[in-house]
C-alpha cells in the first residue's frame, strides 16, 4: 500500500511539475548562435533542417567551438546543440551564446588541470569529447541560465557565478 501511495504521489508531482520544452516546441528547423569571446567569432547557423543534421553547419559550429589554445578542431556532439537549442527556447532570447569553452584537447585540459588545481577542471572533462560548453548569455541572468538549464535535465549543470559561466553537458544528469 505504502508503494501504491508513493507512486501516486509522485505521478502527481510530476503533473504539477512546469513541462521542459521539447524539440518539437522549437520547430522544423534548429538554429544556434554562438559568439566565443575568446577568438572573436560570431556564428548564427541552422543545424537542423528537413529532419535531419546538416554536415556543413555542424562543421562551422565545430570551428567555432575548437580548443583557441591549441587550434584543434573536434566534432561537437550535436545533442549538445540540441540542448542549446532548447536552453535558448527556455530562456526566450535570440541572443547568442557567449563562449567561454567549447572543445578542450587533452592537452589544454591537463594544462588547466595544473594551473587551477581546485577549480575544478575534471581530468575526464567531457570538453574533450565535444559535450560540454561553457556560455552566459547577454540579456538573461546566470541565475536564469543555471535554472533553466537544471530544469531541461538534459545532462550536467555547473554553477560558477564568480567566474561568470554556467557548464553544460550532455552526459549524465547531475549537478554542483
Amino acid at each position: 500500500m505504502l508503494e501504491r501511495r508513493k507512486f501516486i504521489i509522485g505521478a502527481g508531482a510530476a503533473l504539477l511539475a512546469p513541462a521542459s520544452p521539447a524539440l518539437a516546441d522549437i520547430g522544423e528547423s534548429r538554429s544556434i548562435a554562438l559568439d566565443n569571446l575568446h577568438t572573436g567569432e560570431k556564428l548564427l547557423v541552422e543545424y537542423w533542417q528537413q529532419g535531419q543534421y546538416v554536415p556543413q553547419a555542424l562543421a562551422l559550429v565545430n570551428h567555432v567551438l575548437r580548443d583557441f589554445r591549441s587550434g584543434d578542431v573536434h566534432a561537437i556532439d550535436p545533442r549538445l546543440l540540441d540542448l542549446l537549442a532548447l536552453l535558448r527556447h527556455g530562456l526566450e532570447t535570440t541572443a547568442p551564446f557567449s563562449v567561454i569553452s567549447g572543445y578542450r584537447s587533452p592537452a589544454t585540459n591537463a594544462l588547466l588541470r595544473g594551473e587551477h588545481e581546485h577549480s575544478g577542471v575534471a581530468a575526464k572533462s567531457l570538453h574533450m569529447q565535444g559535450m560540454a560548453v561553457d556560455i552566459r548569455v547577454a540579456g538573461r541572468s546566470l541565475g536564469a541560465l543555471h535554472n533553466t538549464a537544471m530544469a531541461l535535465r538534459g545532462g550536467g549543470v555547473g554553477y560558477y557565478p564568480v567566474s561568470d559561466f554556467v557548464h553544460v553537458d550532455v552526459g549524465r544528469v547531475r549537478r554542483w
